[in-house]
């Protein structure tokens, strides 16, 4: 929020010698972070006045229409100046800068000849003068707000310092002047006047019959006061204008100007309606049966039954706390006005805002709680001004419902120095929270009942008191000790797996990312996910509507993340992730929130993870381009499905598992070129070339390639057990046997491994020859023989080759190949 400083001294009596730096010091000293000290006017200096416009003549035989424009200035002769903008008249007040000026940027006022005439100074606009971002023409002053020559630095307040302030979501009262001036006031140690003290609520005299409000949902109080003979045209005050511009808005009409103004000075939002087009009561209600509703944005909005809307007997006329209708808004001919101030339920407003992406002012403020109590005060200052400089007469004032005050609160005011572990007295307790704007009824010496102020809705535990003490004493008080660190029991087993893995696949050359686990429906369409993979988490209050949904998968986030290093010029990589999936695939329990005042019971606790999601743990990756790659010593090679299996079959191994291999036909892999690992008789990983259709979905090279493993169900098998390294000579045979197409690698290997026996110390495939014809192919191996104790004669090498080969042909028909 931006805030003037100049309206803070209105409040709070901050010393002038004080600097702004100091003042915001002050401000993050007490909790808030000043992003921004603005000195506004110091590049505007010289001679700056007012000037009336008494004569212009245009020229039109340049490009663009010129104005030689006669000022009076209040000297004793006109000047003349060439001026472009042309939303100025006759009489009207002006800004002159006159020569020796100079305005920011270093743009130096003199006089000079320009389109065949003498300009002696220049006429205004809000951003030249570096007070606004308003460019659209001239800055035009009220008709009788000054008079010529007038100094315009003054009149302007041109140089005063604007205080860009981050409000916390917690703190929604300070999103005000108000506000920002009691923290102000409490930092710096001054007086505190506060401004809804000198507002009378009940000076209006009641002259007929006023619009009746009615709450049916969603607020708790409504305050409307009614308005005729409004005067239309009547003009914001410039010190009002001025100030609204300030904090970074616009000034638009008087009526929009004073509602705005208030809930800048306040921190209630207002809403001013055209009483004319108001049919009966004015009601707070859901839209249910209501589905459309055009905005004053122009925007034709599509209404969820849940939407809290401002309406009529009739039809909506706002959406509740966000924005005005365009049905219902003050025009030029507006005489009679409703000026509505409420305190909407928070969280209505936030979803409001966030199902229409639709964040206001008014939103921003409603959504963070405003103070129950303003609604009828800031509805009264709005109709005060509104009568003062818009000619209007007060009708009626009506309500409906009454402000609700969080609750008071048991607190022991030992407890501040117990919890923050600084040397904070019960004195200090008393004075901070008394300055925070408490109520302290003290029943005994560690019992006191405290009241929150109305415009603080977080304050609801013990501890939210003890944040505030320490907030005010300074969090520099609070000593830097750390807590006493526990005996740690180390690592767990599967965190020290998935460190192991982390490092294998870093040492094979992959790259470890981290991807958000969100995804779409239609990348879960495309990925042709299809049961306990389709069924996925919505999230209610998704960072992105085009990803709502938490992944099932692990592949679409590191495909996605393939395709962004692809866009940014690199060609040959592997990618690798560790991370939660989930998948919904059995129906949770409903649990209710426990109170944070202590701990919750086991029983509770139960609840809580029985109402969670299974998350498993899996490691995926992909792998784009060339293994290796082109060099001086020769050609590399692509990437292909065995290196995603042998990806998946080194995970395994570092794990201890014994697995076996199968062919496989699983989205989003190439139906023919798909693997999938078992271990116990269960699927725990998948590897092989990704589906063509999701290498173009996504730009990836063809031949992209994929493995997943299931981390969390691979078994723990205990202690690895190193093999004995033999000592002995050993002995190798080669075979090639012929077997049907369909018989696997795998197959052939358990086969002759049950053959061989014990002493079979290693089988390699080594070729594979398909042209056999008659759906038969070759298969040749390589076969290690060791004896612990001895070396192995020629007859029991050949005795254990051939029992290997018999095996073989009596499981699975293989023939020894014989040429």
């Amino acid at each position: 929020m931006r805030v003037p400083l100049s309206w803070i001294r209105e409040y709070a009596d901050i010393p002038l010698a004080m600097t702004a730096e100091e003042i915001g010091e002050a401000l993050v000293r007490v909790g808030f972070e000043v992003e921004e000290i603005d000195h506004q006017g110091l590049e505007v200096t010289g001679p700056l006045v007012v000037g009336r416009i008494v004569k212009i003549e245009e020229t039109t035989e340049f490009k663009k229409p010129i104005r030689w424009v006669e000022l009076d200035c209040g000297e004793p002769e006109t000047r003349f100046v060439i001026c472009g903008a042309s939303n100025f008249d006759v009489g009207d007040l002006v800004v002159v800068a006159l020569p020796g000026a100079s305005l920011p940027g270093g743009f130096a006022i003199s006089q000079r000849e320009t389109y065949g005439k003498v300009s002696n100074g220049m006429i205004c606009s809000s951003r030249e003068l570096g007070l606004s971002d308003d460019h659209s023409g001239i800055m035009v002053l009220p008709a009788l707000c000054s008079r010529p020559g007038s100094d315009a630095h003054q009149l302007l307040e041109i140089h005063d310092v604007i205080f860009d302030i981050a409000i916390n979501p917690d703190r929604g009262y300070a999103l005000s002047v108000r506000g920002i001036a009691r923290e102000a006031s409490a930092a710096i140690g001054v007086t505190y006047s506060d401004p809804v003290a000198s507002i009378k609520t009940d000076n209006f005299a009641k002259t007929g019959l006023g619009v009746v409000p009615k709450i049916h949902d969603g607020a708790c109080v409504i305050h409307v006061r009614t308005l005729a003979e409004f005067d239309p045209k009547a003009q914001s005050p410039l010190w009002m204008r001025r100030r609204i511009e300030k904090c970074g808005m616009r000034s638009i009409s008087l009526a929009v100007d004073i509602t705005n103004y208030v809930m800048l000075e306040l921190g209630q939002p207002l809403h001013a309606f055209d009483r004319q087009q108001i049919t009966g009561t004015l009601q707070i209600r859901k839209a249910g049966k209501t589905t459309a509703f055009k905005t004053l944005d122009g925007q034709e909005r599509t209404l969820s039954p849940e939407d809290l809307l401002v309406a009529d007997d009739d039809r909506a006329l706002a959406l509740a706390g966000t924005m005005g209708g365009e049905n219902s808004e003050v025009g030029p001919m507006t005489t009679s006005l409703a000026i509505e101030a409420a305190r909407f339920d928070p969280i209505s407003i936030a979803k409001n805002a966030r199902r229409h992406k639709l964040s206001t002012e008014a939103s921003r403020r409603f959504e963070r709680g405003v103070d129950p109590s303003l609604a009828e005060y800031a509805s009264a200052r709005a109709a005060s001004l509104l009568i003062e400089f818009g000619g209007a007469k007060h009708v009626d004032s009506q309500s409906d419902g009454e402000p609700k005050h969080s609750p008071i609160v048991d607190f022991d005011p030992d407890y501040a120095a117990k919890l923050t572990g600084a040397d904070i007295s019960v004195a200090q307790v008393r004075e901070m929270l008394l300055l925070i704007g408490c109520d302290i009824d003290e029943k005994s010496d560690s019992l006191w009942r405290i009241d929150p102020p109305s415009w603080r809705n977080d304050l609801l535990l013990p501890a939210d008191f003890v944040e505030e003490v320490a907030r005010m004493v300074g969090y520099d008080a609070i000593p830097s000790i750390l807590p006493h660190h526990p005996v740690s029991p180390g690592l767990t087993k599967f965190q020290i797996r998935l460190r192991i893995l982390s490092q294998l696949l870093s040492d094979k050359g992959l790259v470890e990312v981290q991807t958000y686990p969100f995804v779409s429906e239609s990348t879960i369409k495309l990925m042709g996910y299809t049961g306990d993979r389709a069924n996925a988490f919505r999230i209610v209050n998704p960072m992105s509507e085009d990803a709502p949904l938490l992944r099932t998968h692990l592949i679409p986030g590191l495909i996605q993340s393939a395709a962004i290093n692809l866009s940014r010029g690199a060609r040959d990589f592997g990618l690798f992730e560790v991370g939660s999936i989930f998948r919904n695939t059995s129906k949770l329990p409903a649990i209710e929130n426990p109170a944070t005042d202590r701990r919750p019971s086991q029983k509770a606790i139960d609840q809580i993870y029985a109402g969670v999601p299974a998350q498993p743990i899996h490691v995926g990756g992909v792998l784009i381009g060339k293994a290796l790659v082109d060099d001086w010593r020769g050609e590399g090679r692509d990437y292909d499905w065995n290196d995603a299996i042998e990806f998946a079959e080194s995970i395994l191994a570092s794990c201890n598992a014994n697995w076996t291999i199968k062919r496989s036909d699983f989205a989003p892999w190439h139906p023919g070129r798909c693997a999938e690992l078992l271990v116990d008789g269960k699927v725990l990983a998948h590897a092989g070339e990704l589906h063509p259709r999701v290498v173009a979905a996504f730009g990836l090279p063809e031949r992209a390639c994929a493995f997943v493993v299931n981390l969390s169900a691979i078994p723990d098998h205990g202690v690895l057990v190193a093999p004995v390294i033999g000592t002995m000579p050993i002995a190798v045979q080669d075979i090639a046997l012929i077997v049907d197409e369909h018989v696997t690698n795998a197959e052939v290997i358990d086969a002759l491994k049950s053959g061989a026996g014990a002493m079979l110390e290693s089988v390699v495939l080594f070729d594979r020859y398909d042209r056999i014809g008659e759906g038969k192919i070759s298969l040749a191996y390589t076969l290690s023989f060791r004896a612990p104790d001895r070396t192995l004669t020629g007859a029991e090498i050949s005795e254990m080759r051939e029992a290997a080969v018999e095996a073989a042909r009596a499981k699975l028909g293989a023939t020894l190949r014989s040429a």
